[in-house]
């Protein structure tokens, strides 16, 4: 393979939007491919061997048809007829009587794991980002996702109104005015419960962090109370602690988010800010004076890089910050 094309199908297998391409999982991905496709035919073999690897060996039917495990089934029992007609000692015969109902049950077993396996593979779509990576995904309801670097969201091709996430994301959700469809994100924490809204859902630290931008939403603990909020709030819970709190954000209240490729930090010190670069680049902080840590941080900076990220918190803060072999970040005063 020439070295340009072997470089093209490494890059490809790595690429987050390409994959959704492989899987339509996302109306923008699928058509900005096709269409890449028919400019750069000389590279479609390319793109097509990327996609089988992607793909790997799949069954062409997911589900296994009712005719299929009743055939199987009559031939086993066929096969247990026929040996009941040879003529034994009963002690004997009883044993392998056992052990035909062990193979009998243990076959039926298998089938049903089979199914089952098959049919969850085929149902649930699960989008995940690496560490300093974030994608735009478009579900198939309009409802429209940012998902931020280290998360994770799931949910059912039936139903993309039911998601389930862990890490951040922000949401654009498209509401249904005919049918009044709600909008469900599940995490380890709560439930929220929108009907057309934008909000903001972060899961780190065992806790789930809520801030509304627009709209109405209704959260629902895991310890089964109810709680509504307004637009220009944040709420945090933790079922691991049962700590609730709600407040409204102003210039008085320490809070920290992002959105659009940018941290914003309000009154934040920087060992938490620091905290929030280890669980989105993976990363680790190491800090040589302690003094640091209570420096206090207040602004937007941008997150697209990690690197210039490091720049526009060492300006902010005053302090240096060393990058030692892409995972350890030292900050020294």
């Amino acid at each position: 393979m020439e070295e340009s094309k072997q470089h093209l199908l490494e890059n490809l297998l790595e690429d987050t939007s390409f994959k959704n391409w492989v899987y339509k999982r996302n109306r923008n991905d699928v058509t900005f491919w096709n269409k890449w496709i028919d400019v750069n035919s000389d590279y479609a073999e390319t793109v097509f061997t990327a996609r089988d690897i992607i793909l790997g060996i799949n069954f062409k039917d997911n589900t296994l048809e009712p005719e299929f495990i009743e055939n199987k089934l009559n031939d086993v029992l066929s096969k247990i007829n026929t040996n009941n007609t040879i003529t034994d000692i009963p002690r004997k015969k009883s044993t392998a009587s056992k052990y035909i109902l062990a193979a009998v049950g243990f076959f039926i077993a298998t089938l049903l794991i089979v199914f089952y396996n098959f049919q969850e593979n085929k149902t649930y779509v699960v989008q995940k980002t690496g560490f300093g990576e974030t994608i735009n995904l478009t579900l198939s309801d309009g409802t429209t996702v940012v998902l931020n670097g280290n998360s994770e969201l799931q949910y059912e091709i039936e139903n993309p109104r039911n998601v389930m996430l862990q890490g951040e994301a922000y949401f654009k959700v498209k509401s249904k005015p005919s049918t009044k469809a709600k909008f469900w994100v599940t995490t380890n924490d709560l439930k929220v419960e929108v009907f057309g809204t934008h909000f903001n859902v972060n899961t780190r630290d065992e806790k789930t962090k809520v801030l509304l931008d627009e709209g109405s939403i209704q959260l629902e603990l895991k310890n089964g109370s109810r709680k509504k909020m307004k637009p220009g709030e944040i709420a945090t819970y933790s079922n691991k602690s049962d700590l609730f709190s709600h407040e409204i954000i102003n210039s008085k209240l320490d809070y920290s988010f992002w959105r659009e490729e940018t941290f914003v930090f309000n009154n934040i010190s920087l060992l938490e800010v620091m905290h929030y670069l280890e669980n989105s680049y993976g990363v680790t902080t190491e800090f040589k004076d302690e003094k640091s840590k209570k420096i206090m941080l207040t602004g937007g900076i941008p997150n697209g890089n990690l690197n210039i990220c490091i720049k526009a918190i060492e300006k902010s803060a005053g302090i240096k910050i060393d990058h030692i072999d892409d995972n350890l970040l030292i900050i020294t005063n």
